[in-house]
Parts: C-alpha cells; structure tokens; sequence
C-alpha cells in the first residue's frame, strides 16, 4: 500500500506539534510551585534560604513567559531546536535553585527529571540523551556545590554522605529510566496512531471502491431494459421505413425510453445509486474478489470449500481488504501456490490461508499483527528484497477483519520450523481466520429479496 504510506506524517511533522502555550502552562505550575516551597520553607519551618537570589532565579521563568506571550502567538508550534531549548532551560533553571537550597540535601531535587521526561516523551532521541546529560551535570555538580540549609539557629541542614551519594544515584536512576519509559511508551502510541491513521486511509480507498462496484451495477441493472428497447424499436424502424400510426408510436416510445434514460443518469450523477444485490454474496465469492489482483502474479491461488457450504455473507469493505492483504502476503512469500480453504460449521465458518513459503520468522511470530515489525539486518528477505518487513500491511488485515468480529492466529505449517520453501506443500505461513456465525459475525441472517429497485445512497 505505498500511498498509505506517503500520507503518513514524517519525522519533522510529529516533532513539530509540540504548542508554546503548553510549556509555558508548566512553566508557571513550576513557577507556582516553586515559590511555595521557598515560602513554606521561610515562614513555617524558619530556615534561612537566599531569598533574594530565589526569587531572582524565579523571576528569571517569569520574564522568559511574560515575553513568550507578547512574542509570539497562542497558537505557536515549536520546532526541534526550540523545543530543546525551553526545556534546557527550565533544567538549568530549576538546578540552580537547588544549588541555592541546600543541593542533594534538597528532597526537591529530583523534579530536574521532569523536563527530561517531557524531551523523551515529545522530542527525538538526541534531544531527549542532551536534555538527560545537563540534568545529570548538573545533579553531580549539585552533590558538591551549593548554599546550605541553615536552621533559624544558624546549624546546617546536612544528610550524612551515604544518603547524599543515594540520592545521587536515584536521581540519576530516576532520570534514565523515567526518560526511557516514557519514550517507549509513547514511541509504541505513535506508532499505533500512524498505523491506525494508514488502516482508515486503506479502509475509506475500500469504501470508494465498492462504492463504485455498486454505482456501475446499479447502472447496467437500470439502463439494460430501456437500452435494449431503443435497440429493438430502431431496428422495427429501419426495418419498417413507412408512414403509418405504427411508425408515429414507435417514435413516442423511442422517446419516451430516451427519457428515462437520461432521467436515470442524472440522478445517478446527483446522489449515486447503491446496488442491494452487492450487500451480500456468498463467502467464496467475497473470497474470490479479494483474491483476484494476485491471480496473475505468477502464483497459483487455490480456494476451495473443504466443509459445509459456503453461506451468504455480508459484503463488507473490511472483510475484503482484510482478505487481500493476507492473499498478498502468502503470494509474496509462497514458492508457486497459495491454498485458501474456506469451511463453514453450526458454531463458525473459517478462511484458512496457507503457502508453500518460508513461513514466518520464529522471532516474530509472537508479534504479528504489531505495527513497524521491522526485520533483523542478519536474516534479510532474499526472496522479496524490495519488502521493507514493516508489518504495516499485517497490522491492518489484522485491525479491520477483527472489526467485523473475526479472530485472527498465525502459526506456521512445518514443525519444527525450517525457514525453507517447500514447493507444492503447505509448509509456509498460515492465517486463519475465523468468524462465529449469526448476528456477531459477517454472515447475512436476512436475505435481501432477489429483485427490488435500487436506493439512493441517503436512504440506507
């Protein structure tokens, strides 16, 4: 699906979506927070802080928002490069303050992690290593260098070293792991968006598709009398070339049928007819339409119904790119045949797709059906070096056929696994696919009558 792909926002976007406003809000919470911990520290607990260089390090934040908001609008999205430097700083910022109150000996001094988290969890990786190395220099040089504490009797405030160097080593802890949590964490929740975003693209070009099937048979369904009666009159006509009372009906009748032929055109073109014959077929016919842009590919594509009988299943968009996509993939890897055996029971009716592939690679069969699934550099696809093994494709059989309440599993044919096309046998990749039958899966549990006329699109 590369035109899935090319609508997929790039690195520069998502790193750009990142709003002034956001970072500012913070910074005054921070702001907010700070001065009450300085003034809670000076009045209820009596100790003696440089209030004047607090407040002064405080104030700097509050100049830097106030002229943030003249500057530059509400709606202002910061790029990589301003991004880091807000967040560097509001580290720097916020390490000179605990340099002025009492360094590690500070319980405080581990909120120089949040900025860190913020660069992990919005920028990229560089930002994110920058962002976590000041915190961390400027932790270290806080262990050593700072004002103390002092009590309203004039004694310092001091943890033993042993504490102080614990402190250290959570908050330098607390740094590499918050930061590589959150990055993970929402590195997975981009990428599922994206993934998601390419699943709806692939979904609405079905839509349009099918659509467009029932358009064009809604059109020959409704032009194939009219037609054929302007075919027989003309050939009466030029057949019986004589004045007469037949002649002059024949002429009305010609254009009466030239009437609604183009009475029926233009509705079409206004609003679009649907057509009920395509709401739904049989399983292996949906089947079949799903797998027939890989019949020419070099591969043969076997489907049969290995038990029950086929029944009428719901035509829906996503069952059939569902379908393709998985098609796709076992022609792709498959040596020369594809099988998809098609079974039907009491209980639920299956697709089993199969090929005479590789099958999947052991590594990764735990997480088929993931987005961005990306290969090992050491097993490269030889038989397909084109496919980029991003499991974007996997990801969205996956996502719209269990919207329609199948249940997907994919193992392999040959046990214990080879990693080696068997020609001729079901050895390769297999799919299968299963939905329960009634009214929780895609079976059609009320025939629509055999003949009917058509309805416009906003009727249904």
């Amino acid at each position: 699906m590369p035109e899935t792909g090319a609508a997929l926002f790039d690195e520069d976007q998502r790193r750009s979506w990142i709003r002034l406003r956001t970072l500012t809000t913070l910074r005054w919470v921070a702001i907010a927070g700070q001065a009450g911990a300085i003034g809670v520290a000076d009045r209820v607990f009596d100790l003696r802080v440089e209030l004047g260089f607090c407040a002064a390090v405080i104030g700097l934040s509050i100049i830097l928002n106030i002229a943030l908001h003249f500057i530059y609008p509400e709606n202002k999205r910061l790029d990589e490069r301003e991004a880091i430097l807000m967040l560097l700083f509001d580290t720097a910022q916020l390490g000179l303050l605990i340099i002025l109150t009492g360094g590690l000996n500070n319980p405080f001094a581990v909120l120089i992690a949040a900025p860190v988290t913020v660069a992990a969890t919005a920028l990229s990786l560089r930002s994110a290593l920058l962002a976590g190395a000041v915190a961390v220099a400027l932790t270290s040089f806080s262990a050593d260098v700072y004002l103390p504490l002092l009590r309203a009797d004039g004694t310092e405030m001091l943890l033993p070293d042993v504490f102080i160097f614990g402190s250290w080593v959570a908050i330098v802890v607390a740094i590499g792991f918050i930061a590589a949590y959150t990055r993970r964490i929402s590195t997975e929740t981009e990428s599922m968006s994206q993934a998601l975003l390419a699943a709806q693209m692939a979904l609405a070009r079905e839509q349009k598709l099918t659509d467009l099937g029932g358009v064009v048979a809604a059109a020959a369904h409704e032009l194939g009398t009219p037609l054929a009666t302007i075919k027989l009159v003309s050939t009466e006509m030029a057949r019986e070339l004589e004045s007469g009372s037949d002649l002059r009906e024949d002429a009305e009748l010609i254009r009466d049928q030239a009437d609604r032929c183009r009475d029926i055109l233009r509705d079409m073109g206004r609003a679009g007819k649907d057509d009920l014959h395509l709401h739904q077929a049989p399983f292996i016919a949906v089947v079949e339409e799903a797998a027939e842009p890989h019949r020419d590919r070099g591969k043969t594509v076997s489907i049969d119904v290995t038990k029950g009988e086929a029944p009428m299943i719901v035509r829906q968009p996503e069952v059939i790119h569902g379908l393709r996509n998985l098609i796709q993939n076992a022609v792709d890897f498959a040596a020369t045949t594809v099988w998809v055996e098609l079974s039907a029971s009491d209980r639920a009716m299956t697709a089993k797709i199969m090929d005479d592939g590789p099958g999947y690679p052991p590594h990764l069969i735990g997480r088929i059906g993931d987005p961005f699934i990306r290969r090992r550099r050491s097993s490269p696809d030889r038989s397909r070096p084109e496919y980029e093994g991003m499991g974007l494709g996997l990801f969205i059989a996956k996502t719209l056929l269990e919207r329609t309440g199948a249940t997907l599993t994919f193992t392999n044919g040959t046990e214990p696994y080879t990693g080696r096309s068997q020609p001729g046998e079901r050895s390769g990749a297999i799919v299968e696919v299963t939905w329960p039958r009634g009214n929780a899966g895609i079976e059609a549990t009320e025939r629509l009558p055999a003949l009917g006329e058509n309805l416009r699109f906003s009727e249904h």
